[in-house]
């Protein structure tokens, strides 16, 4: 990011598309590059890294978006990835998750809902010009992380709420923090989510039932349950964590 100057690349080769995209992306006051393929955005990349990779997962050239995903994070832990997909299917949305992507958007899509998504991966990445400098972070003990209001003490497997109190937490509920404390900023699918904190010891097997852990946990960690802000709900997707809530 030079100059406070967000610089994006877009991987997508339908030219109407690229063109249209890129179009509002600079009049949001983004630097932005097109290209329409995996051996030019890898070109591109050589010759200068972006803040973000906004890619189709359909490419031409035999390389898709999933791949690029995977080389592009291979390159840079902190640049910030989205994938553009006409797929609606479950299987694309995890592997583009899988990949290393950091969120993906399923065209068609408002412009205005890219520009959240691209914000919000710039928070992550700490690249976007716009935003205000962050204070310096807080000063854990060893194994303790914030999680909204509350603590939480990875080696004692407990919660520590806003006002002091200690919170056993269940097998499910410490497993599923921990899964978001190690995929901060990331958008992790329901499904995923389930299969991982559900154990033998406590089955879970319904649809909607991270969901139901997701409303007792953030019953113990937010400030305001009602306007979630450090677990998220990341429509059609899952649940996102933001360590920057508080």
């Amino acid at each position: 990011m030079a100059g406070g100057t967000t610089n994006l690349l877009v991987v997508e080769d339908d030219p109407f598309q690229r063109e249209t995209i890129c179009a509002y992306l600079v009049s949001q006051g983004f630097a932005v590059e097109s290209v329409a393929d995996g051996r030019a955005c890898r070109a591109s990349v050589a010759a200068a890294m972006p803040d973000a990779a906004l890619l189709d997962v359909g490419l031409p050239g035999g390389e898709d978006g999933f791949a690029l995903a995977r080389w592009l994070r291979g390159q840079s832990a902190q640049l910030g990835i989205i994938m553009l997909t006409a797929a609606g299917d479950l299987v694309d949305r995890v592997v583009g998750l899988e990949s290393g992507a950091d969120d993906y958007i399923t065209k068609p899509f408002e412009p205005r809902e890219l520009l959240a998504r691209i914000r919000a991966v710039m928070r992550r990445a700490g690249a976007d010009g716009a935003a205000q400098a962050s204070p310096k972070p807080e000063v854990l003990g060893p194994g303790k992380t914030r999680i909204g209001g509350a603590v939480l003490d990875l080696k004692r497997g407990l919660l520590v709420t806003a006002e002091g109190r200690e919170d056993t937490l269940t097998e499910g509920e410490f497993t599923l923090l921990k899964l978001f404390v190690e995929h901060p900023n990331r958008a992790l699918h329901r499904d995923w989510l389930l299969e991982r904190t559900s154990g033998d010891e406590e089955p879970e097997a319904f649809d909607r039932a991270i969901d139901l852990r997701i409303m007792r946990l953030r019953r113990k960690v937010e400030r305001n349950p009602t306007r979630p802000m450090a677990i998220r709900t990341v429509r059609g997707v899952g649940y996102l964590f933001d360590p920057e809530a508080v």
